[in-house]
């Protein structure tokens, strides 16, 4: 099959490209990078005015005439290259606003698309329309919106995630639906939501490439080392509050035992090569189930501090924990550190049950299978 993959989040499309190559299959990856994180494709698309002066520049355009310049150069861009995106077999789109710019362009961009190409499916694998409607409900027992509703993050601070229940996105969402042959979830967060909607093709895992991601047995004759990687743009979205308020815990109880290493804001490359140190990776509360960076880190044999109910547990039949759970909870948080403190030797087993997992259910190559099926291919 000839198949093109628009968007990239989390490395999330990369992935699944690896295993649907390695299938023998024909694929394009079209993307602007992941912002920060930098993530490779083959039609390379470049979000500007998002830095400095040209960010400041697009702030007063867009107050004054209405205008985003980032939406303009990018539909600029997309013209340009109009002629690589036809005569494929499947598109798949990986959110319902997979280069994260207007209303406008998405939706000249998706027509193409849909006019040119035989069949076009989307993801649910971040925020949208649909998942933040059910978490502003307080459907889910705690979510993405919480910070929101407890007055953390102010309504304008959270623009970019309320925008998919305005009006006009709601008619947007409502217009890519209309354009789609078949809607995907990731993870459980994005699948529990989806549920009875008619378009709605079932819950297809994250595609991890386990070839390139080597487990690490761990050396615990030293300090253990905690890893916290921060993303400043969704600080409060991901509960890295709760991280760090853990952390202050735990290192004032056992600074001679452990070492946290924090980062922040690092390209996908760099962010690897600090973690790959560590005992410990601390990556996000508000969830019930694993993003990418969880898993890629417990394919290595990490202790991840992640997503990991009870929805999880039962919807993969797990006994054992491959995960921590975190919730947003500081005190249970540091509990659980301390837990993997005092009894060391509960990470190397921990840390072979989650590279199983990840084995069993998220092999890029199997799950690239799924998702040919889903296709129809």
């Amino acid at each position: 099959m000839k198949i093109l993959l628009v968007g990239e989040y989390s490395r999330l499309h990369n992935s699944l490209k690896e295993g649907l190559v390695a299938l023998g299959h024909d694929v394009t990856l079209m993307a602007t990078g992941d912002l920060f994180k930098k993530f490779p494709a083959d039609i390379q698309l470049y979000r500007k005015y998002d830095q400095g002066f040209g960010r400041k520049w697009k702030i007063i355009v867009f107050q004054l005439t209405g205008i985003d310049l980032t939406s303009v150069a990018l539909r600029r861009q997309f013209r340009r290259k109009k002629e690589l995106l036809k005569g494929y077999d499947v598109v798949q789109l990986i959110n319902e606003n997979p280069l994260g710019v207007s209303v406008a362009v998405e939706t000249e961009i998706i027509t193409h698309l849909k006019k040119h190409n035989k069949k076009i499916f989307l993801l649910s694998c971040g925020t949208d329309h649909i998942s933040v409607s059910y978490a502003l409900a307080k459907k889910f027992r705690y979510s993405i919106m919480t910070p929101y509703l407890e007055g953390k993050i102010s309504k304008e601070r959270f623009a970019s995630v309320l925008k998919y229940v305005t009006p006009k996105h709601q008619a947007f969402h409502e217009f890519v639906f209309s354009q789609v042959d078949g809607v995907i979830a990731s993870d459980l967060d994005y699948h529990i939501p989806l549920q009875g909607h008619p378009k709605y093709l079932g819950l297809i895992p994250n595609p991890v490439n386990i070839d390139k991601l080597v487990f690490q047995t761990p050396d615990l004759s030293e300090k253990i080392i905690i890893f916290h990687g921060i993303n400043r743009s969704v600080y409060l979205k991901k509960g890295s509050d709760y991280f760090e308020a853990a952390l202050e815990i735990i290192q004032k109880k056992y600074a001679d035992r452990i070492e946290i290493m924090t980062v922040e804001n690092l390209p996908y490359a760099d962010y690897i090569e600090k973690y790959n140190q560590a005992h410990i990776l601390l990556d996000q509360v508000f969830a019930y189930d694993q993003g990418y960076n969880a898993l890629e880190a417990m394919a290595k044999g990490k202790v991840v501090f992640t997503g990991a109910e009870k929805e999880f547990e039962e919807y993969y039949e797990l006994k054992d924990r491959v995960a921590i759970n975190a919730l947003p909870d500081a005190v249970q948080i540091a509990s659980e550190l301390e837990t993997l403190i005092l009894q060391p030797e509960l990470i190397p087993t921990i840390g072979k049950r989650a590279r199983a997992f990840v084995e069993a259910h998220h092999h890029f190559e199997k799950v690239a299978q799924r998702y040919i099926a889903a296709w129809g291919g």
